[in-house]
Formats: structure tokens, C-alpha cells, sequence
């Protein structure tokens, strides 16, 4: 028995040695969380919830993820007749990893702390983009860890109108303001992924100037 298993632990290292990558592309997770490698270029007029969603689904196309249902993390509140949307509510249940293979959160409680507080894996080393790398931070040039998102730390819509917080549901690239929380948990107040303070302007020049550039957080919802 014992010469059979080593013969059989043989033969696993002789494949990996000769397909390189095989067992690892095997094992890894697919793809369900990213920060977007680049913003619309808009500031934060993303063409509302569903521009949003085709950026995150276009981004992921290119890295090869374009067969998962893709949604950007983003809250909206009524306006127009429409009702609001809490971020945490259109993002699937989990789990989800990232690039590269690593947990990023088991389900939408770990992910917002609802029984334990900082059950997820967002930090700078692992929310990155959807290629796999990482997106500047804090020591950075230029920092750009002010991520766009319009919740509260629960992932809930803010109180107010949607000028207040979301840059007019993400229809603005003047009028307004938008919460954005730091991917690197650093700066700002407290160290939340997704909501630490208000941007100065939904303009992409102040989203720039102050930490940022339009960067989002998507999920896979399937």
C-alpha cells in the first residue's frame, strides 16, 4: 500500500512538473469580486445602476469572467417614482473570491460584519482588480482607495437625496457628493471597505484630487 501511494504521489508531482498550472487552475475558485481596474471616466456619472452593471460585466468579459452575472456594489435612493436600492441586496449570496483565487467572503453577512465584525477579506493585498492586481493605496502614486459606493457600513443606502450621497444615483458628474469607503482600510475615521467619507464633488478631477478615480466594487450575483 505504501509504495502504491508513493508511486501515486509520483505521478501527481511528474504532472505538475510537466503541465505547469494544471493543478492549481484545477483547485482555484472562479473569479466573483473585483474592483474595477478602471472607472467610466465620467467622475461619478457611471449611467446609473444598469451603466454600472455594464461596466462590471464588460470588465469581466475581458479577463475571461463575462459568463457570471456581474453587479456593481452600489446603493441608490427613490427618486423619480423609483425606489431605492440597498447595495448588499443586489449582489448575490456568496461565497465569493477574488483573481486570484482567495476568499473575499463566505456569504453577505461575513461580507458586512452583521454577526462578527470584519469577517471579510477585503485589504489591499486582496480586493484587487479583475486582473488579478493590486489597485493603489495609501503610499501609493496616486492613492486611489476611495471606492464609490453610496452605503453605510452595512451596505444600506444613506438617508437623504440622491445628491447627498450618491451623486444623484449615479447620473452626476457635478451636482452632489457620493460616499466611498477605502479598499486598503486605511485613512479616514475607520477602516471600512465601503463607507469612511463623502467625496468633495462627483467630478472625476475631484475624485482624483482627493484619493480616488472612479473605481467601483463588483460582484458576482449568481
Amino acid at each position: 500500500m505504501r509504495a502504491s501511494i508513493g508511486a501515486l504521489g509520483a505521478l501527481v508531482a511528474a504532472v505538475a512538473v510537466l503541465v505547469p498550472g494544471v493543478l492549481s487552475a484545477q483547485s482555484q475558485q472562479p473569479m466573483g469580486f473585483f474592483i474595477t481596474s478602471v472607472g467610466p471616466g465620467d467622475g461619478a456619472n457611471l449611467g446609473g445602476l444598469d451603466g454600472a452593471d455594464q461596466h462590471c460585466q464588460t470588465l469581466a468579459q475581458a479577463a475571461g469572467a463575462g459568463n457570471r452575472t456581474w453587479r456593481a456594489y452600489l446603493s441608490t435612493l427613490p427618486s423619480g417614482g423609483q425606489p431605492g436600492v440597498h447595495a448588499r441586496d443586489r449582489i448575490g449570496e456568496g461565497p465569493w473570491y477574488n483573481a486570484n483565487g482567495q476568499i473575499i467572503a463566505a456569504n453577505v453577512a461575513d461580507l458586512h460584519g452583521d454577526i462578527q465584525v470584519d469577517r471579510n477579506n477585503i485589504r489591499k493585498p486582496t480586493a484587487v482588480d479583475e486582473n488579478g492586481d493590486e489597485v493603489n493605496g495609501v503610499g501609493d502614486q496616486p492613492n486611489q482607495h476611495d471606492i464609490l459606493t453610496g452605503t453605510d457600513s452595512r451596505g444600506y443606502a444613506l438617508l437623504g437625496s440622491p445628491d447627498t450621497t450618491t451623486c444623484g444615483n449615479w447620473t452626476s458628474n457635478s451636482a452632489g457628493r457620493a460616499m466611498v469607503g477605502h479598499h486598503d482600510r486605511l485613512g479616514g475615521a475607520n477602516a471600512s471597505w465601503n463607507s469612511v467619507h463623502l467625496s468633495r464633488s462627483c467630478s472625476q478631477a475631484d475624485l482624483i484630487a482627493t484619493g480616488g478615480n472612479g473605481l467601483f466594487y463588483c460582484f458576482a450575483a449568481d
